[in-house]
């Protein structure tokens, strides 16, 4: 084993950390497919989570401190946000105001949520490797050459803003969220390399997009 380490190139710990996590994402998406995932009633969840677009309904909408574009959500997958709100709920994700959010519904209420955020999923065909850059190559076996999770579990990255791919990437680096394989992937990762992956997948169509709101539209002049 000795030998072999030494005989690995300079990027060998993005090589390892994409070999690791394509293992983990081939048997974690075989698992998932194998159970059902959660029913939620999207009519119910515009009522409940009306105040959500407060934030992800306004186009070009950021945090105050630190900086950087709220996640757009529609589009995304109704299971991954779903588990982002349990994520939020247990402070495996530190954020306050989604982690107030999240302890004031219960279980079935999220799923409301969830469905009704997504809305219907967006779908695209894959993406030829060429187009995709090494760094990005890591990330594609969960989250797929065209940015769309490979298993419901796994988020869209497609159309994402690129500040807030930054910002989750550099959370994943530094323990604030707490994800085991999201973790070790993201240590593996120079902060040019984050930029670099950031940008591929923020700039990918089809791709997310900001949840409409009912009644106004809003957007943030930049």
């Amino acid at each position: 084993m000795s030998k072999l380490w030494l005989r690995l190139p300079v990027r060998s710990g993005v090589r390892l950390a994409t070999a690791i996590v394509a293992l983990s994402c081939g048997t974690l998406a075989a698992s998932a497919s194998a159970q059902q995932p959660p029913l939620g009633n999207a009519r119910e969840g515009k009522i409940i989570g009306y105040t959500c677009l407060g934030c992800h309904g306004i186009k070009g909408y950021r945090n105050a401190y630190p900086d950087y574009n709220v996640p757009r959500l529609r589009g995304q997958s109704p299971q991954y946000l779903y588990d982002a709100l349990k994520e939020y709920r247990s402070g495996a994700r530190a954020y306050p105001t989604m982690h107030l959010q999240a302890l004031s519904l219960d279980p079935q209420q999220m799923r409301d949520v969830a469905a009704y955020l997504a809305g219907k999923p967006v779908t695209a065909g894959p993406v030829p490797a060429s187009r995709m850059p090494a760094q990005a190559a890591v990330c594609a076996s969960c989250h797929g050459s065209n940015g769309i999770g490979v298993a419901p579990m796994y988020p869209t990255l497609a159309g994402q803003h690129e500040s807030y791919l930054i910002r989750a990437l550099r959370e994943y680096q530094s323990g604030y969220r707490k994800n085991p394989i999201m973790n070790a992937m993201a240590a593996s990762l120079s902060a040019t390399d984050i930029r670099i992956v950031a940008a591929y997948f923020s700039r990918l169509r089809p791709g997310l997009h900001t949840v409409p709101r009912p009644l106004f539209k809003w957007t943030v002049k930049k």
